[in-house]
């Protein structure tokens, strides 16, 4: 268990479990936490035996968004010092979604603003069936800027443009239907769910898991042709790696491949 002030981080069997951790204030997001946060997503990131990160929240909620305390502190920034504090939260959110590893979202409770758009930035996300979600940001004046990019991956601009502007809160099971998260289940056997999940990602080959990510990442900004041709090559370049080799020798040998044993 590594030591941060604001965050829990355990690595046990390939897999990474990086907790909010500050369940008095719902785990409340400040400039401290966005730093710890940001540091150990680029340290796991070159960690060679880390194949899952699970991404959750110590207590009751997962992530109420920021904290009340740091937003007193930025009404009396400047503009150029909001804008530097922004771009703290924006390098994290980038950080954190072009991340090549598998990054499961274990939603244990609210999420609400900034919380929202942690949920937003994980690879697969399993939400507990009380868990509560909102972009609040209107209510006080405010818009969820750094966080939106990512909502429109996940949820589309319809429904991101309702969400954005009501400031609704809406449950688990209507964040399943809008494709917010991807399964919702009964909080006593989330944990079960989620650790079912994350030996389904050790059993799938890590270049091949990195590179699908990519592939998702980089294939909508291109035109057809280009698509057609970065197919291909994506394709061709892994049935010759080390890892492509290994897999398809174990499907016809019919064994597991070295990094699933």
């Amino acid at each position: 268990m590594s030591s941060y002030e604001t965050v829990a981080l355990s690595i046990e069997d390939k897999i990474a479990r990086v907790a909010l951790n500050r369940p008095e204030i719902h785990n409340a997001f400040n400039e401290v936490m966005i730093a710890e946060l940001l540091e150990i997503f680029r340290k796991l990131k070159d960690d060679e035996k880390l194949r899952v990160v699970i991404l959750t929240g110590e207590g009751k909620s997962f992530c109420a968004g920021a904290d009340i305390h740091w937003m007193k502190k930025m009404k009396d920034y400047t503009y150029e010092e909001n804008v530097e504090d922004a771009l703290a939260l924006a390098n994290l959110m980038y950080e954190m979604f072009s991340f090549p590893k598998p990054l499961v979202g274990r939603i244990n409770g609210a999420a609400i603003g900034g919380g929202t758009g942690l949920v937003s930035v994980c690879d697969i996300v399993i939400a507990a069936e009380d868990a509560k979600f909102s972009f609040s940001e209107v209510k006080i004046g405010l818009v969820p800027a750094c966080i939106s990019p990512y909502i429109l991956n996940r949820v589309g601009f319809t429904k991101a443009n309702m969400f954005f502007l009501t400031g609704e809160r809406f449950d688990a099971h209507r964040a399943l239907n809008v494709g917010l998260v991807d399964e919702v289940v009964p909080l006593s056997i989330l944990d079960s769910r989620v650790d079912k999940l994350a030996e389904q990602l050790i059993s799938s080959g890590p270049q091949a898991l990195a590179t699908a990510k990519k592939l998702l990442r980089d294939i909508p900004h291109m035109a057809m042709e280009e698509k057609r041709r970065h197919s291909a090559e994506v394709l061709a370049r892994l049935r010759i790696s080390d890892e492509g080799q290994e897999g398809l020798a174990a499907f016809l040998e019919k064994r597991k491949p070295k990094w699933a044993e």
